[in-house]
């Protein structure tokens, strides 16, 4: 009898260069998507980092980079802004043909590049922190250095824990800092006044608090799942002359739309900052 049993293809050799939370978070959902253990290593100065990722996932972890990353298919840079220069000086000579995978804030891959004297395989990602628990949304830039395969595998690697968008130029990327990079702490920030409130209103803190996050989620995912415009699913719930109506209302007369857009942009004015600073 034939066997038609096809093997599934080789997972490709990833370094983690950091091993603290999102390095975790895209490990695991790199395994649970069928990734080999094997295939991952992670190198972390801290030993108590190292021992907890290998002891959670059952990868094998370094103090240093050596061999790993000059056997790697893919370089994951998930360290501290302030620390990647030096963690790229460290990797510049292992450096050969390895796509270059960045979940810093705020460094360029044009400096990333710069840094490795014009090596260009590289790819800028902008996760968020829902990410930890796999919703998160990243978006990515990739220098012209790379090709259609690298674009595919970044985007493999970074679906392992959410969403991804793709923007054309990097500069775009302290857009997406501002809407969602830094757009969870708006989330939470609203959701304390929601729960603020309500216990002004006479409930219980709990009550608020699970009411205040039942509806932001059940808004959010209704969102996600519906294929209409979210102005519509408002206007759904906005009878005239009711109570949204009312609250509305005020969000109007506050100029909510400008609040929001003034705060963005500062947000995105920053994260350009921080790129000049981080890339001097």
């Amino acid at each position: 009898m034939n066997d038609t049993t096809t093997s599934r293809p080789p997972s490709p050799r990833i370094v983690f260069v950091g091993a603290g939370n999102m390095a975790s978070a895209l490990i695991g959902g790199l395994i649970a998507r069928g990734t080999a253990p094997a295939s991952l290593q992670a190198i972390d100065p801290s030993a108590s980092q190292r021992d907890a990722l290998g002891a959670r996932f059952g990868i094998a972890t370094h103090a240093a980079s050596g061999d790993p990353v000059g056997q790697a298919d893919v370089i994951v840079m998930a360290v501290k802004p302030q620390q990647m220069r030096e963690a790229v000086n460290a990797l510049a000579p292992q450096i050969a043909t390895q796509l270059i995978i960045s979940v810093a804030a705020g460094v360029r891959a044009t400096d990333l590049s710069r840094w490795l004297g014009g090596y260009s395989r590289i790819v800028r990602t902008m996760p968020n922190t829902p990410a930890l628990i796999g919703l998160g949304a990243t978006g990515l830039a990739m220098l012209a250095g790379g090709t259609d395969a690298d674009r595919k595998l970044a985007e493999s690697i970074m679906q392992a824990v959410g969403q991804t968008v793709w923007v054309d130029d990097e500069s775009q990327l302290d857009a997406v800092t501002a809407l969602s990079g830094s757009g969870p702490a708006y989330v939470f920030r609203f959701i304390e006044s929601m729960i603020a409130a309500g216990t002004g209103l006479g409930l219980s803190p709990e009550q608020s608090r699970q009411l205040a996050l039942q509806t932001v989620s059940g808004a959010a995912q209704l969102a996600c799942a519906s294929s209409e415009p979210v102005a519509l699913l408002r206007e759904r719930v906005t009878s005239k002359g009711g109570t949204t109506a009312a609250a509305l209302s005020v969000f109007e007369a506050r100029g909510l739309d400008a609040v929001v857009a003034q705060a963005m942009g500062a947000a995105r004015d920053r994260s350009a900052e921080l790129g000049d600073e981080f890339g001097r």
